[in-house]
């Protein structure tokens, strides 16, 4: 069972801002490390999910937006070093330099393909010299890397071709329903302890979309809340600790999320409507079952994931952190092993099919839909209602749902990704 803390501990990762131009940014700034001189050219190629999500997003530290300034920015000032918080050190004449670097044509993005699994090739050049990184499958995942036309870095099976059903099982496919919350009832509260840091550090980010003038959907869900962060409505607690703190992401607001299966906004979702549960109960719950209903969420969130892509055409924070997040706040409301598989069917046949049109402030009205969802689909399972297996979408057993959930995104909705960059491009 000491897989799942080390699946859930791995996929943890504070993210600053929308994760893919963090990623983009980061790629650029691990080639620019390997040259001399100054930059003359700077293209990245892009799978369609990381294309489509960086395409408008803001920007950490920058009054820019989107994938042009976030490639310049890695070459510019971006710290490698520092993963998917690359830009967090970004100064104004940083970000006046990039738009500079953008005005005169010296940067490039494109599309490479239409599809879910991540791909990222940056490449700068100097007047001397010239590098390419090459990334695969997660967003700092560097598999190769080549200089001057050698190769100076390859990682054993990097270049697998790009297909997404010839991956291998994942994981947490090896687990069932039954065998995720067998763990998630006996792991010893300090193992799963390191979670606490996920609430912490978005609750510090949605206190930045608080004090900005800029999170104006923020302000609205404080007003709703009666002006108050914490109020004896959980629900809408739940849509401000949720959904504040999304929107300060999307904004590139100077304060990290912490991301899992590669998104600050999963990440947010996955945990936040939890804590209202947990706030409101006042001395009535124990920390110990925040955590476990979060790792539950985490886990239900990375199954679904597994099938989707990391990146795909529908809006995996409000279908997989949302269902998982259903799943923790139902376990935390008492719910047995069949109330939770209610839970999945309930979400699967409400949510299924959201799109997503990219990391940017769009996502959070979707977040305010997802929670929204949620909280209606455990009510309803909790009460002994729910959509039956046998409609739609909704497979014989929790696994099998989940896994349709993802199948609806890679390879359901591949077209759809198309029509979406394509609408996104022509505006």
């Amino acid at each position: 069972m000491k897989d799942l803390t080390r699946l859930i501990k791995e996929d943890m990762k504070p993210a600053l801002g929308v994760t893919e131009p963090g990623a983009i940014a980061y790629a650029v700034a691990s080639a620019r490390g390997h040259i001399q001189g100054e930059v003359r050219k700077v293209r990245v190629a892009l799978n369609s999910g990381m294309y489509k999500n960086a395409y408008t997003c803001g920007i950490p530290n920058s009054s820019n937006f989107g994938l042009l300034y976030a490639a310049a920015l890695g070459a510019v000032a971006a710290d490698a070093a520092k993963g998917l918080e690359a830009l967090a050190d970004i100064r104004p004449e940083d970000d006046a330099e990039a738009a500079r670097m953008v005005e005169n044509g010296l940067v490039e993005t494109v599309l490479d393909h239409i599809g879910s699994r991540i791909m990222i090739d940056a490449t700068v050049e100097s007047q001397q010299e010239k590098c390419t990184v090459h990334i695969r499958d997660s967003h700092t995942h560097i598999v190769s890397i080549e200089k001057n036309g050698e190769e100076i870095y390859a990682e054993e099976e990097s270049f697998r071709p790009m297909n997404d059903e010839e991956s291998e099982e994942a994981v947490i496919h090896q687990y069932s329903l039954h065998k995720i919350l067998e763990y998630i009832r006996e792991a010893p509260k300090e193992e799963i302890s390191f979670i606490r840091e996920a609430f912490s550090m978005n609750m510090e980010l949605l206190e930045e979309g608080l004090e900005s003038e800029r999170a104006v959907i923020t302000k609205s869900l404080l007003k709703e809340n009666a002006g108050e962060v914490i109020s004896t409505d959980v629900l809408k607690t739940a849509q401000l600790l949720c959904n504040g703190a999304i929107e300060a992401r999307v904004l590139g607001l100077a304060r990290p999320a912490m991301s899992i299966t590669g998104s600050g906004a999963h990440g947010i979702i996955a945990t936040m409507p939890l804590l209202a549960q947990y706030k409101a109960a006042g001395e009535g719950m124990e920390e110990e079952a925040l955590l476990r209903a979060a790792a539950l969420s985490y886990l239900i969130t990375m199954y679904i994931k597994e099938y989707s892509g990391r990146l795909s055409a529908f809006c995996g924070c409000a279908i997989a952190a949302g269902t998982g997040m259903a799943c923790g706040l139902a376990f935390m409301k008492g719910a047995d092993e069949e109330g939770i598989g209610r839970v999945i069917r309930n979400m699967a046949s409400g949510m299924t099919g959201m799109i997503c049109d990219g990391g940017n402030h769009g996502c959070t009205m979707k977040g305010i839909v997802a929670v929204d969802a949620a909280f209606r689909a455990v009510d309803m399972a909790l009460a002994g209602v729910s959509i039956g297996s046998i409609h739609g979408i909704n497979g014989r057993t929790p696994e099998d749902t989940m896994r349709h959930m993802g199948r609806i995104a890679s390879p359901g909705m591949v077209e759809t990704e198309k029509t979406i960059v394509e609408i996104m491009e022509k505006k």
